[in-house]
């Protein structure tokens, strides 16, 4: 007895001339096809672009190299020869008038002054600020309402959201004298790119205070604008990530089995509560 390969068909054919089309079969169809095109452009998509997973977690190895700091504000009302730039953390640091890599430039007609300054701080609790400490001479009418137009942490510059939360922050409608008090929580973030590379940088939220400050005599005291910063131990990852192809096959399937099967059932209730009301109406439902 010959073999015959066709044993294996679990397709079996039906003739053609035993199925019978209708048109609510045609229309089932049509939408079952629109859907599966839907469908399969949405899982192209997840396919093509890449999807970013956070997630939190303490980092005890976390690297205690310097968290460099890029800096820009505006004082409209404070020339360039009072303002400096003041570091100092819970170690002992402490550098009046600091100045590498900062530049000052005179704005609004040498009436204020735009400040820019980079530089590193250590992964401790400290603070920096800008206050004329530094100046050879005090100035007679102090004014630190200020603009600032960009603070950023870390070597990687992401300028959107938490990244630069004060970033465009307008202060200028306080009263001169008002020492402003920034309080900076800083957050370790690290991006895992698809090519197994890891970024390190640092988003930041902050509180506000402003205040007219006096010595132990009831003295006014110059004012100055004071970021104080402290580094959460949370560790926020982002991994970037692509749907693998596997992936995709198998909803490719998923996606048209299922529609079919769905479709089939939906056909097939049609057809018959199709039957059954002409049935009904020449009498024979019996």
């Amino acid at each position: 007895m010959q073999f015959d390969i066709r044993r294996f068909d679990i397709y079996r054919k039906i003739p053609k001339d035993l199925t019978q089309p209708t048109k609510t079969g045609a229309c089932v169809s049509i939408l079952s096809i629109i859907f599966i095109v839907f469908l399969m452009l949405s899982e192209l998509s997840s396919l093509l672009f890449i999807d970013v997973k956070s997630e939190m977690f303490v980092d005890i190895s976390s690297s205690q190299k310097p968290v460099y700091v890029r800096l820009n504000v505006s004082l409209p009302k404070m020339a360039c020869d009072f303002v400096g730039l003041d570091l100092q953390d819970s170690q002992g640091r402490h550098e009046v008038g600091f100045l590498k890599d900062s530049k000052k430039v005179p704005i609004n007609n040498g009436e204020g002054c735009r400040f820019e300054g980079h530089f590193e701080i250590n992964r401790i609790p400290g603070n920096f600020h800008l206050s004329t400490h530094s100046a050879a001479q005090q100035p007679q009418n102090p004014d630190m309402t200020h603009i600032v137009n960009s603070l950023q942490f870390g070597d990687i510059i992401e300028t959107t959201g938490a990244f630069n939360a004060m970033g465009e922050l307008d202060m200028t409608e306080y009263p001169a004298m008002a020492t402003h008090n920034y309080v900076i929580k800083i957050v370790p973030t690290k991006f895992k790119r698809l090519s197994g590379q890891i970024e390190d940088t640092f988003q930041y939220s902050y509180a506000q205070k402003e205040f007219i400050a006096y010595n132990g005599h009831r003295q006014q005291l110059m004012p100055a604008i004071w970021f104080k910063y402290d580094f959460n131990p949370i560790t926020i990852q982002y991994t970037e990530q692509r749907q693998p192809f596997y992936h995709f096959i198998t909803m490719f399937c998923a996606i048209i089995g299922g529609t079919f099967t769905v479709a089939g059932i939906i056909d097939t209730i049609i057809y018959t509560a199709h039957n059954i009301i002409k049935k009904a109406e020449i009498g024979k439902l019996s």
